[in-house]
C-alpha cells in the first residue's frame, strides 16, 4: 500500500509538472543549446533557485542580488521560486522546474524514497533546534500522552511530520490515535492560533514567533527527543552534472552571505524584522537555533540521517527503504571552500 506521503508527493507533482514543462520550455533551450564545457557550458543557462525562508543567507543574498551577480558574470540569469514549504521542492526538481533549493531532513527523505533525482550539496543547518510540537497558552495538554484523541497540524512530509512522529513514538502513541491535519504554515498558524486545532508541529520561523511572541509551550523539540534535524543544501542532479561550475559558485555565494549575516548581524535581523513583521527579539532568537553553516555532510549527520529514514520507513511514511548516503556529493561544497 502507498504511504500518504508517496500520494501527497505525487498529488503535488502532478499539476506543478504541467506547470513546470509551460514555463521551462523556453528556459531549457537555452540551456539544451549549450554543449560546450565551462563558462561557454554556462553561458545563457537560467539558474531556477527554489527559497521559503524570508530569513538567512539565502534570502539576503537574494535581497543582495548577489547570486545574479555572480552569475551575470558567466553569461547566467536567475530565477526565484517561492515554496511554503519543503515537500513541494521535489516535484519540482523532478519536473526540472528548479535547480537550486535548501530543505529540512524528513522531505529530502521523501524526495529519495519517490526517485527524485537530486544530490545534497552541503549541510546549512545542524538541526538540532528550530523544530517543535507547539500547544497553545493555557492548553490543557500539559504532556504527550495528552495529546490522544486531539488534533495536531503538520505539513506532511516536512520536518515537524518527522518530529511528531517521533514525539507520538516515545509517548506510546500509535498515528491514529491523534487526529492528524496536513495544513501548509499558511494555513496552520491561524488555526493554531484561533485553537481549531490543538497542536501544531513545525519549525521556525513559527515555532519562535509562537513562542516568545504568544506564550505557546513546547511539547517537544529535537533535543528533549534526543534527536537531529539537519537542514541540506540540494542540487538537480542533471543540472549538476552540466554545470558544476555553477554548482560551486552558487555555494561560494551562499557562504557570502553567510559571512556577511554573521560580521552584519544588526543589518541582517532588521532586514529579516521587516520581512517578516516579526520583532527583531524573535528574529535574534531564530537565527541563535537555527546555527546555520555552510560545511560538507558528515559521516555523523549521514547517520542521523539512516536513522531517521529507518524510522519514517518503519512507521509506514515512506514506501522503500533508502540508503541517505546515496544522494550525499561533498564533492562542490570541498571546492567551495577552497
Amino acid at each position: 500500500m502507498k504511504s500518504w506521503l508517496h500520494k501527497q508527493f505525487f498529488r503535488v507533482a502532478a499539476p506543478m509538472l504541467a506547470v513546470a514543462v509551460l514555463a521551462g520550455c523556453g528556459e531549457n533551450a537555452a540551456t539544451n543549446a549549450a554543449n560546450g564545457t565551462g563558462a561557454a557550458q554556462d553561458a545563457g543557462v537560467t539558474v531556477n533557485i527554489g527559497t521559503q525562508a524570508l530569513v538567512g543567507p539565502m534570502y539576503l543574498a537574494e535581497k543582495k542580488g548577489w547570486f545574479e551577480q555572480a552569475f551575470a558574470k558567466v553569461g547566467a540569469r536567475v530565477k526565484w521560486i517561492r515554496f511554503t514549504s519543503g515537500p513541494p521542492f521535489f516535484p519540482a526538481i523532478a519536473s526540472n522546474h528548479i535547480d537550486f533549493g535548501q530543505v529540512g531532513n524528513a522531505p529530502v527523505l521523501v524526495g529519495q524514497a519517490a526517485n527524485v533525482d537530486f544530490k545534497e550539496i552541503d549541510v546549512d543547518s545542524s538541526g538540532k533546534n528550530g523544530d517543535a510540537l507547539l500547544v497553545p497558552k493555557g492548553s490543557p495538554i500539559h504532556s504527550l500522552q495528552d495529546l490522544k484523541g486531539k488534533k495536531v497540524a503538520v505539513a506532511k512530509g516536512s520536518s515537524g511530520y518527522n518530529l511528531l512522529y517521533r514525539a507520538l513514538a516515545k509517548a506510546g502513541l500509535n498515528a491514529n490515535e491523534v487526529h492528524i491535519i496536513q495544513l501548509q504554515p499558511n494555513e496552520a498558524q491561524p488555526a493554531f492560533e484561533s485553537h481549531a486545532v490543538d497542536a501544531w508541529a513545525t519549525w521556525d520561523p513559527y515555532v519562535t514567533e509562537e513562542v516568545v511572541g504568544h506564550g505557546a509551550v513546547a511539547l517537544a523539540t529535537e533535543q528533549s527527543l534526543h534527536t537531529l534535524a539537519p537542514g541540506f543544501t540540494i542540487v538537480r542532479t542533471q543540472f549538476a552534472k552540466q554545470h558544476p561550475d555553477l554548482v560551486v559558485l552558487f555555494l561560494k555565494v551562499y557562504q557570502q552571505a553567510l559571512d556577511y549575516q554573521n560580521s552584519h548581524l544588526d543589518e541582517a535581523v532588521q532586514l529579516y524584522a521587516q520581512s517578516t513583521h516579526l520583532s527583531p527579539d524573535v528574529i535574534r532568537q531564530m537565527l541563535k537555533n537555527a546555527e546555520e553553516e555552510n560545511a560538507p555532510i558528515t559521516p555523523d549527520i549521514i547517520k542521523q540521517q539512516q536513522e531517521t529514514a529507518d524510522f519514517l520507513y518503519q512507521e509506514g511514511a515512506l514506501d522503500a527503504k533508502v540508503d541517505v548516503s546515496k544522494v550525499v556529493d561533498n564533492q562542490y561544497i570541498q571546492q567551495a571552500l577552497q
